[in-house]
């Protein structure tokens, strides 16, 4: 079966994900050689590996065209099975390209119906063995007779992720070239070739997990259906005395990581250092030169510029300690421009760097590209990591609980969360540090929440993989010894609010796509108190027989202190349940007060400001009545919960573990509920939330910082030596001003900081139009407004051909024009899709990009980080100025306190958002696309100015009734 040579330890090191120790790359470099001896007796005696072709992704839209199958014997295959399969329609181009199957080949195949009752008789009923088997297996049970085939399927996906976890790709493909097994082509009988090899090196891999995992995972949750039970049974039979231990487990890679010289060194805080150590401006510049740092990193790199001036300009920042706000158009190439004076600084000084970034894509960048191939070509390596937030990782105490658990609660198939504790249990094996997100873990099947933690359920010290066996913890600690560390925004602030004791002490930040910190550090720095958090916390603590207190109870029954700490529970669990009934009744009041007021968002959820005249008025005397009976009761409650703690922790720490959680989050719901009752604190804007789609549940109450900027003055900048602060949009009409004033750096000395625009490396004026049709009818006479907004919405989508993006600012437009669109749009052979409510953004995106002729209506998720380069989007719509409701709280807060507020918050925050909606336009050099402002306010008000003038491209203003006209000529001029 081998076709190629395996890979040589250098090879499997690239091939696996970083960080990986030694041992386990040496290991994974072995396993070829090993497979060709190993024998797994009965459970690879008579096994079926299969794969088929398809003429599509979905078994209910779509057909087979081939299947193939190979029974194994041993190393043997003894028998083949091969056929093409006759579709009802047409095969694809695009799969015939994919697959090399035409049309002819398939003209006499057996039906579907025959070939899977062949398909039947060859397995007979044997194991099947297929990568990604959910795929295949529904093509085969879709036809009749398909479930016939067998019961038992493995995926060897799944289990390739159990077995090799330390594998940055899974795909068939990708496993067949590095073990040296067959070539996989896009053709059911090479798979199945190349998985017959695969197959003997996952057995060999799952044999080399510590002694007794396999036993472990075999005699987990007994009542559950799982394909992978008899294989890891049979190997736990291969190791019978064997015992498991995860804290060992942990302790041993932990101890091969540390021979790693490169993970082991502790870095400076820059504030015990003079000065640091810093290239010269011109040693930074010739890294971008040809044969350059830069171009070794990127042989066809050409330079730029602009990137070379931000790069020497970020490099004087950390020189004089100052900051940077630097406005980088699309094109520049900002994150090699930060990267490498940041990268040389860290090295340099022996200190750790932070970047900072809003999306996942660009965090992913710059940990799977970018640092990888710095870290290549700078003298002495680089060392790098990724920290994210707490529910990114596993929490190992929790995994042992629901592995020991007597069920497991999902609404779906119980055995996806089974695979998913393997997974994890074989990831933390060979897992120094780590997250979830590269697992494969179905989460729509799994309960993300009983297998990770958050910072205040977090058990700390009682623990027994606090602090270094942690995965939490120890990505913390390992993050401290790194020269770069790559987290987000939220991180970011979540550690300013816990005043630095998440991340390790950095003193020099990229924040890129920093266009939007405000709005998050708003979020993250927000007290909210909900019905839904309520309701989980007395769930979690329990009562006399349930929860945390019922079964600390239960453990204390037979303590020789029994009576005492018998006494302090029962005293507990009765305020606690008073506390839980005065909390449900604090929100049907929430409920009774903003049926009372006024309240800004659509029917279903209501969002009403809690103002001064409301804290004077009838229905807060009653709301505030209703509300200190809770504060009383949520007093007492956390007192006698840690008075229980307390004692009991003394003798038995380990039993007070979850009643310790719930205390501290019963607290903290305390102190949140007597901030927005008392409203004293004029830092914050108070508010309160109703779903008004349910008759209960859905209720809030919160406190959002007003003035993030002063905050960050206050309690983060003055921390930093430098924080270079980058986005491709940030300003309005040229100036900086609101940006500086949203992050604080307007509260500093002005030599503290300084600001920078760099222009696109693109040809905007060529590739974008900006078309504005000022003469659409006013909103407020909705027929009429909507009548035109449907033939203009028409006109562009049959000009472009589809590829079209519309950007509404409410649901209800949104939802109308969609269904007087869509119609006509199909008549012309266009799809449209729209984003209704509960649809999966992710899913939108997907099949918009699948598709170079369709076209999507959205909402929010969508403005900002959505990336479809090329023909997939040619034109963007936005029918109205994105501004911010005039009831939403925070505009309400800001107009009583400012007489120009509109002018300054919600007019600068709407062009940010135009300007991010362009941006989806033009994502590389070849890009080209058109814009359509839909909203006459651009022609006719002043500040439409401002939205104007800050677009890269030169505007026209044009008539509806030609705007379909000037596009077919615009396209035409751009093929």
């Amino acid at each position: 079966m081998s076709a190629s040579v395996p890979a040589s330890p250098l090879v499997m090191a690239q091939a696996v994900l970083p960080g990986t120790p030694q041992e386990v790359i040496d290991a994974y470099a072995t396993l070829s050689v090993r497979a060709e001896t190993r024998s797994f007796g009965l459970i690879e005696d008579d096994v079926v590996v299969l794969d088929t072709e398809t003429t599509g992704l979905s078994h209910r839209e779509n057909e087979l065209i081939e299947i193939a199958a190979a029974r194994l014997s041993g190393r043997e295959v003894v028998e083949r099975f091969d056929t093409f399969v006759k579709p009802h329609a047409l095969i694809p181009a695009e799969i015939t390209e994919l697959t090399n199957i035409t049309n002819a080949d398939v003209a006499h195949a057996p039906s579907a119906e025959e070939a899977v009752a062949r398909l039947a008789d060859f397995v007979g009923g044997a194991p099947v063995i297929a990568h990604n088997a959910a795929f295949d297996r529904g093509f085969i049970e879709a036809v009749s007779g398909g479930a016939e085939v067998t019961d038992i399927w493995i995926d060897s996906l799944a289990l390739s992720r159990i077995a090799l976890p330390r594998l940055s790709s899974h795909k068939l493909a990708s496993m067949a070239e590095l073990f040296g097994c067959s070539s996989v082509s896009h053709r059911a009988n090479a798979d199945v070739e190349a998985l017959c090899g695969v197959w003997r090196i996952l057995l060999c891999a799952l044999d080399d997990l510590p002694a007794g995992l396999m036993r472990r995972l075999a005699d987990m949750h007994p009542d559950v259906a799982w394909s992978y039970r008899p294989i890891f049974s049979f190997l736990a039979g291969l190791h019978p005395d064997a015992v498991f231990s995860l804290v060992g487990a942990r302790q041993e890679i932990l101890a091969a990581d540390a021979a790693t010289p490169a993970t082991s060194t502790a870095r400076m805080d820059a504030d015990e250092l003079p000065g640091l150590e810093l290239p010269s401006r011109e040693e930074v510049e010739s890294c971008f030169e040809p044969g350059g740092l830069v171009n070794r990193m990127y042989p066809g790199y050409e330079p730029r510029a602009e990137q070379v001036q931000m790069a020497a300009e970020v490099r004087d920042a950390l020189a004089t300690s100052t900051h940077r706000v630097i406005e980088a158009g699309t094109g520049v190439g900002k994150s090699i421009a930060y990267l490498v004076p940041f990268a040389q600084a860290a090295k340099r000084n022996n200190i750790t760097v932070g970047i900072a970034t809003k999306s996942n894509n660009l965090a992913d960048q710059l940990i799977h590209h970018e640092l990888p191939r710095l870290a290549r070509e700078m003298e002495g390596g680089l060392t790098y990591c990724a920290l994210k937030g707490y529910d990114h990782y596993p929490c190992l105490r929790k995994l042992e609980r629901l592995a020991r658990a007597n069920e497991v609660q999902t609404t779906r198939d119980p055995a996806d969360t089974l695979t998913a504790i393997a997974v994890i249990y074989a990831y933390a094996c060979q897992s120094p540090a780590g997250d979830l997100d590269s697992l494969g873990i179905r989460w729509r099947s799994v309960r993300k929440a009983d297998l990770t933690t958050s910072s205040r359920e977090c058990a700390r010290r009682l623990c027994p993989f606090y602090p270094d066996k942690c995965m939490v913890h120890g990505s913390r600690r390992r993050a401290a010894r790194a020269d770069v560390v790559v987290t987000n925004h939220s991180l970011l602030f979540r550690n300013v609010a816990a005043d630095g004791k998440i991340l390790p002490p950095i003193r020099h930040w990229v924040v890129d796509e920093a266009h939007s910190i405000e709005s998050e550090a708003r979020r993250q720095w927000a007290l909210t108190v909900s019905a839904e958090e309520s309701l989980s916390i007395f769930e979690r603590l329990g009562g006399a027989r349930t929860g945390a207190l019922g079964k600390i109870a239960r453990d204390l029954a037979t303590s020789d202190a029994a009576t005492l700490f018998m006494g302090l529970t029962a005293k507990a669990t009765v305020t606690t349940q008073r506390a839980s009934l005065a909390m449900a009744e604090l929100f049907d009041a929430v409920r009774d007060l903003v049926r009372s007021g006024r309240a800004d968002g659509s029917y279903d959820n209501a969002n009403m400001w809690i103002s001064r005249a409301t804290r004077e008025s009838d229905a807060w005397g009653v709301f505030a009545e209703v509300a200190q009976t809770a504060l009383d009761a949520l007093d007492e409650a956390s007192k006698n919960l840690a008075s229980l703690v307390e004692t009991v922790a003394q003798e038995k720490p380990e039993f007070v573990t979850d009643v310790a959680d719930g205390q501290r989050r019963l607290k903290e719901m305390l102190d949140a509920l007597k901030l927005v009752v008392l409203g004293t604190d004029e830092r914050y804007v108070y508010s309160c939330q109703v779903n008004r789609r349910l008759k209960a549940g859905g209720e809030s109450l919160s406190a959002e910082r007003l003035d993030i900027g002063e905050a960050l003055a206050e309690s983060w900048l003055p921390e930093m030596h430098t924080a270079i602060f980058a986005s491709a949009t940030m300003t309005v009409s040229g100036s900086f001003d609101h940006f500086t004033h949203a992050v604080g750096l307007d509260r500093l000395d002005r030599r503290a900081y300084r600001s920078l625009h760099l222009d696109s490396s693109y040809d905007f004026e060529r590739n974008m139009a900006v078309v504005v049709a000022g003469d659409l009818p006013d909103p407020r006479n909705r027929a009429a407004y909507l009548d035109a907004m449907e033939r203009l919405l028409v006109d562009v989508h049959v000009s472009m051909g589809g590829s079209t993006l519309t950007l509404f600012t409410n649901r209800r437009d949104m939802e109308e024009l969609f269904e007087r669109v869509a119609p006509r749009l199909a008549q012309e052979g266009l799809s449209l899709d729209c984003q209704r409510k509960m649809a999966s953004a992710k899913l939108l995106r997907d099949r918009f990009l699948s598709d170079t002729a369709s076209s999507l209506f959205a909402l929010k998720a969508f403005w900002e980080g959505f990336d479809a380069a090329g023909e997939t989007l040619r034109c963007v719509v936005i029918p109205k100025l994105p501004f911010s409701s005039p009831t939403d709280p925070l505009s309400c807060e800001r107009g009583a306190r400012e007489d120009r507020a509109w002018a300054r918050y919600s007019l600068p925050e709407a062009v940010l958002e135009v300007k991010q909606a362009a941006g989806r336009l033009i994502r590389t050099s070849t890009d080209s696309g058109v814009l359509v402002l839909a909203d006459s306010r651009l022609v006719t008000k002043g500040y439409g100015k401002k939205f104007l003038s800050s677009l890269p491209a030169p505007y026209q203003r044009i008539e509806c009734a030609q705007v379909g006209k000037y596009l077919q000529l615009w396209r035409a001029s751009h093929r």
